[in-house]
């Protein structure tokens, strides 16, 4: 049975449903599955002027316990085309993993939200990508097997990369039935991945 950690930043609430959908389709392939965000680095006071979503039942995460999972999946919202500061700032904390060469080997995968279609999923994808493979660890993406990545009738997100969602501008806007499938399926493609690695 692979170990999983599915680890987030959300400030509204749109990675979280995401993380919470990748989770559960990792724990359909038989995974035992950690959901467990990054910590806030904005007051309470600034965050609640941000109308921030403060009451998110998950655990915060230890960046030196990433070493005890088969897999690591990664919920990040984008900044201008890269990873919000909240969870840069947790990976500039694993220096001395990286120095043990701890997570080489072990399965990374990222999942995203943007404001807009075309807001910086793949940038933001991409850079936790890299971040990983300082690592050393094996990219795990979603492709095109699942179905939903090719739909054009609706808007949705969802890459190869990785899967995402679109949130709005204003937040409006809560993961769509696809964009949640996509993050089952990419859940589910991990862990499988991480299983036939540990076997």
């Amino acid at each position: 049975m692979a170990r999983i950690l599915v680890l987030y930043y959300s400030m509204y609430g749109h990675v979280e449903t995401m993380a919470g959908a990748v989770a559960e389709g990792a724990r359909g392939a038989g995974a035992e599955v950690s959901i467990k965000r990054v910590a806030e680095l904005m007051s309470r006071e600034q965050a609640e002027r941000a109308h921030a979503k403060l009451d998110q039942p998950a655990p915060e995460a230890d960046p030196q316990e990433l070493d005890q999972y088969d897999a690591i999946i990664i919920g990040c919202p984008t900044r201008y085309g890269r990873m919000a500061a909240q969870m840069a700032q947790f990976w500039d904390q694993t220096g001395g993993l990286w120095a043990r060469g701890a997570l080489i080997g072990k399965v990374g995968s990222a999942f995203s939200s943007t404001a807009s279609q075309h807001g910086g999923q793949e940038t933001t994808l991409m850079a936790m990508h890299t971040m990983m493979l300082h690592h050393g660890m094996v990219l795990v993406g979603l492709p095109y097997s699942a179905a939903g990545l090719a739909r054009i009738d609706e808007m949705s997100g969802g890459t190869p990369y990785g899967a995402t969602t679109i949130a709005g501008g204003k937040g409006e806007r809560q993961p769509s039935a696809n964009e949640l499938d996509l993050a089952r399926f990419q859940g589910r493609h991990v862990a499988e991945v991480a299983r036939r690695l540990a076997g």
